[in-house]
């Protein structure tokens, strides 16, 4: 089961940050290199969807959306009754662990390309359809439905963050250009894209280095959540993308967006549906736990899971 040598460069980071190195990333160059990333994957998404047939996608989005609801409400339950968390803690970590980490996507492709396994470069439509199911999910469970909740500034902060925007925005710019019209950018946004990563995970393990006081914070439970709840998402995404019939890779990769918790768009909107829930424990888990097991274990980890069972059936 071997590693992804991008993944290397995240250790890096997180041991300079444990060891007290002056290494540094700046906000600028961190910022820079998100915006790659999140317009990388979009435009190879749209690359992709300019040759596919829309509608043939219609069901396995709705499918894969409806689908992914389980993990937020699986994981409040889980909080709330056996973590004796309090209610917008659980439901405010419960949307965290409901939406999805667009690093570990781009990790997770970078894993298939390294291991010669193709997937659907659609799998970015995926990723931006379920940024945000979860976020309101993780307001219902805490408000329920209620005329106070700022419904039209939370959909302006999640619709309109960098995230979502840059997503949609390339994924569309790659949709409408197709692969011969949009040729010219291929070199930089995808024969790169490993430098790019590698670059990005180096900050990411140093920002995760920094975040590891929070674990004292967020307790065993949430440790032992921020590693068990990806593994029974992930299984739950090989279970919806066999079903649909996707191919190996494109399973492995809904399985590692299942399995990933977002620290992005997640917190923003947290922060303005949910402001008496504790951050620290949300952004403690997400990106102290989940994030670096998935990085280093999960993906290689879901990617076999994905084998074994299409082995088996």
């Amino acid at each position: 089961m071997s590693i992804d040598p991008v993944v290397g460069f995240f250790v890096l980071g997180l041991v300079a940050g444990l060891l007290g190195s002056d290494l540094k990333i700046s906000g600028g160059l961190y910022d820079t290199l998100t915006l790659y990333l999140l317009i990388a994957i979009g435009l190879k998404g749209g690359f992709e969807l300019s040759q596919t047939e829309v509608l043939h996608l219609v069901l396995p989005i709705v499918v894969v959306v409806v689908m992914s609801a389980g993990t937020p409400l699986l994981g409040y339950q889980i909080l709330l009754r056996l973590g004796k968390l309090p209610h917008p803690d659980a439901a405010s970590i419960s949307a965290h662990y409901g939406s999805v980490s667009v690093v570990t996507f781009a990790v997770g492709a970078s894993y298939l390309a390294r291991q010669g396994v193709g997937y659907d470069g659609y799998l970015s439509v995926f990723l931006v359809f379920l940024e945000f199911p979860a976020i309101i999910i993780g307001v219902l469970l805490a408000k329920g439905i209620n005329k106070d909740t700022q419904w039209k500034h939370l959909a302006r902060e999640v619709l309109t963050g960098k995230a979502i925007l840059l997503l949609v925005g390339a994924l569309l710019i790659g949709w409408i250009w197709g692969k011969e019209g949009g040729a010219a950018l291929i070199p930089f946004f995808q024969d790169m894209f490993k430098g790019f990563l590698a670059l990005f995970l180096l900050g990411m393990g140093l920002v995760t280095a920094s975040k590891l006081d929070d674990l004292r914070r967020v307790g065993k439970f949430l440790i032992g959540f921020g590693i068990l709840m990806p593994l029974v998402s992930a299984v739950g995404g090989v279970l919806v993308g066999h079903a649909l019939g996707l191919s190996e890779g494109s399973t492995t990769l809904l399985a590692v967006l299942y399995a990933s918790a977002s620290y992005i768009a997640a917190p923003a909107a947290m922060r303005i549906a949910i402001p008496e829930a504790n951050p620290a424990l949300s952004i403690g888990a997400a990106l102290g736990v989940t994030f670096p097991f998935n990085v280093v274990l999960g993906v290689p980890l879901y990617f076999q899971m994905t084998r074994w069972y299409y082995a088996a059936f």
